[in-house]
Formats: structure tokens, sequence, C-alpha cells
């Protein structure tokens, strides 16, 4: 594996100009990277297609095949996402905090890029450009290594990223793909402790898992999504149901979806059956507690393997309990620390939520699909770490840089 190894040598290189670029160039190689795209989206899609041919021989499920999937919405939503990144401010020599001590030093903090971040991801070929977008923004070079059920779309992706680097002045080896299925190029990109700072792996939980164990680098991860929405009582009805509908429902596959619906027991006689039944309209299998089963008859009943699934399908375990503070200790048992939410009219127990639960995204009256980078304003995401060193939820420009102290002084020495 001496191409990984290369590969990562200069991506050393690389990283080192890159920390001093300009900010109006790194946004020109954004801007251009935009515009390839949507120059090239049928040749993308050509290439995609392949990649989506070959998923359908493989029997890959519903949700991965929607996340390999480059429509002309998805290839919209990559360029917008560049474009947003560009927007943003650069975080790169930001002053985050200063100081003067007695004896006349001034102490500051300063905003600098990690170095080089390696990408190791699923079947998301969107990831290979906000991947790329945020690190280049922020002054990292990156590593991509996506899999191979993505290898076409990746391939062609990585080739317009790099054009536009080099038309925009950036370093050659910024941004790189390691081109090849085999995993012993994971492995030995794993071992390049020495050129490569951080690790990110994005995909499922068994991705995730062999990264941690195999690596010798820092690895920011989250393990899966086991989200929750809890219906207070005395919540609109309109409103839970709209918020669990849409939670579950409009995208099933991803992380931020409900995996597990809690109601309070005072609306889950003329709620739940409502809820219920608006989101099995929508092909949803219900798994349900025994209190379920008395409100939604034909409910499947949950077994204790469903209160921790992460099932990121149109299959949802719903619970009735007693108080906020029985679905709190659900939430703290069962939970993954990605995203929470809950539907309520009382602004105490809202705040007691916020407040209490420890989840990296903590919402009320809002869809847990809201807990996305991109839609939190920072542009786009290059994961979501529920582990709290150094980054905690959707991680974007700031979260991808560290901070150095610097010192001013005007001659002193320490006695």
């Amino acid at each position: 594996m001496t191409d990984v190894i290369d590969m990562a040598k200069k991506a050393r290189e690389a990283s080192l100009r890159l920390a001093n670029m300009r900010t109006d160039d790194k946004n020109k190689a954004l801007h251009e990277a935009a515009r390839e795209i949507r120059e090239n989206a049928a040749a993308l899609q050509e290439a995609n297609r392949k990649d989506l041919a070959a998923a359908k021989e493989k029997g890959l499920s519903p949700a991965m095949v929607d996340r390999l999937t480059l429509s002309d919405k998805t290839l919209d939503q990559i360029c917008k996402s560049l474009e947003e990144v560009a927007a943003l401010a650069d975080p790169v020599g930001e002053i985050v905090s200063t100081w003067k001590r007695p004896n006349g030093l001034e102490i500051g903090k300063m905003r600098i890029p990690l170095g080089v971040i390696g990408i190791i991801y699923e079947a998301r070929p969107n990831v290979t450009v906000d991947a790329a977008a945020l690190c280049l923004k922020s002054g990292n070079a990156v590593l991509l290594r996506g899999g191979s059920e993505a290898i076409h779309s990746n391939r062609a992706l990585a080739i317009l990223l790099a054009r536009a680097c080099q038309a925009s002045g950036l370093p050659e080896h910024a941004v790189q793909l390691i081109g090849t299925t085999d995993r012993a190029a994971v492995l030995e990109m794993l071992k390049q402790e020495e050129t490569i700072d951080l690790i990110i792996p994005r995909g499922g939980e068994g991705l995730i898992r062999f990264v941690v164990e195999n690596s010798r680098i820092p690895v920011l991860k989250h393990y899966k999504g086991v989200c929750h929405v809890y219906v207070d009582q005395g919540a609109d009805p309109e409103m839970a149901r709209r918020i669990c509908v849409n939670a579950k429902v409009q995208r099933p596959g991803v992380c931020n979806s409900m995996e597990t619906l809690l109601i309070h027991e005072k609306e889950a006689k003329t709620l739940l059956p409502e809820i219920a039944a608006a989101l099995q309209k929508e092909g949803v299998e219900i798994r349900g507690c025994p209190a379920t089963l008395t409100h939604v008859p034909d409910a499947k009943p949950a077994t204790e393997e469903d209160w921790g699934a992460e099932y990121l399908e149109l299959i949802l375990s719903v619970k009735v309990v007693a108080s906020m503070e029985e679905a709190m200790e659900h939430i703290d048992r069962y939970g993954s620390l990605h995203t929470e939410s809950i539907v309520t009219r009382d602004e105490g127990r809202a705040e007691r939520f916020l407040r209490e639960l420890q989840s990296s995204t903590v919402m009320v009256n809002a869809s847990t699909r809201f807990s996305d980078g991109f839609e939190f304003g920072l542009g786009a995401e290059i994961g979501i770490s529920t582990s709290k060193l150094h980054a905690f939820g959707p991680m974007g420009l700031k979260e991808l840089t560290t901070t150095k102290f610097i010192v001013r002084g005007q001659g002193q020495i320490r006695e």
C-alpha cells in the first residue's frame, strides 16, 4: 500500500501551504467546484448509474440506494453547499480570546487548521464534496476513502474537485481520493499517524467500530443515531403529528431520523392512535410497549432490543410513559447521544429537557431531521460527533480547527 503512504505524505505537504492560503483563493476553488459539477452533471449521473446498477445486483437496502443516488436535487444541493461554505466566515486566523497578565504579556488564542483529515465513508458520494469543501475552507488537506458502492461516482467527483483546486491556485494534492476498494488501503491509511491528524468515519456502526479498533490516529465518530421524540402532556396535537411523521418518514435511512417515539400517558388514548395512523399510512411498522398495543392494536410487541435499535427504515418503536422524567430516563438508557426532541406547550418542561439531556443536539417543537450541519447554517457538515472531545454534534468549519496560544511581549523575561 505504498500509494496510500505516498498520498498521505503529499497531503501533509499540501496542508502546510493550504494553512496559509488567502480566503479569496479558497472561496474561488469552492465556486469553481460548484461550476464544474453543474456543467458536468450528465457525466456524473452516468458514473452514478454504474454504482446504482451494481447496488441493485448486490441487493443493497433502499436506504443505502437512497444515500447513493446523485439525483438532480442532490447535485443541486451539493452545489449549494459548496457556495454556502464559500459564503461562511473563514475561521483560520480568528483570535478566539485575549487577556493581559500582570507582567504585561498579552496572551491570546488563534484558530489554526488541524492539518490533514482522513475521511472514511460508505455509500454517500455527496460526502466527497462536503468533506472537501469544509476541509479546504478550514485550511486542511483531505484524504478521502469512499466505499466500493460509490466508487465510480466518487472518482468522477474527485476529478472535478482536483480540477477546481488547480484552477484556483490551491495545492495540487489538497484533495485526494484513494481510488482502490481494497480494505487493506483503509488499514494502511489508519497507520499514518505521522502525516494524518484526524480520522472521521461516516457510515454504519460496523464500519465505524472497525475504524476505531484499527486506528493509530484520533477518531471523531458516532456509532449510531437512536433519536427520540417525546410528546409531552398537553402538546399541540397537530404539531405533534406533523413532527412525528416528518421525523420518521421524510428520510428514514439517515442518522437523524426518529427511531423511538415516547408519548405521555395522558395523550396516549386520543393522540397516539392518530399519530400511529398517520405513520402507518406512510408505510411505517410500529413496535410498541404493552400500553401502546392497547391504543394501536395492530402494532407489533416491542422487544428489549427494539429500544436501542437504529432501524434506518420505516420501523418505529413506541413507548407510553408516565412523565417527562421517565422519558428522559429512557433516553439516557437507550439513546446514542445524537438528537432528541420534545413536543410541548410547557416552557418550564422545555427548558428542563434542553438543560438536562446530554445528547449532542436537543430540540423543542422541531423535527429531529433538522439535526444537520447544512440546516444549522454550517454550510455543510463533515460528520456528527457523539464523543465530547473535541467536537460534539454536527461538525462544521470551526470543528475542523484547533487553537494555538499567541503571546506578545515587550522584552519580558521570567525571573
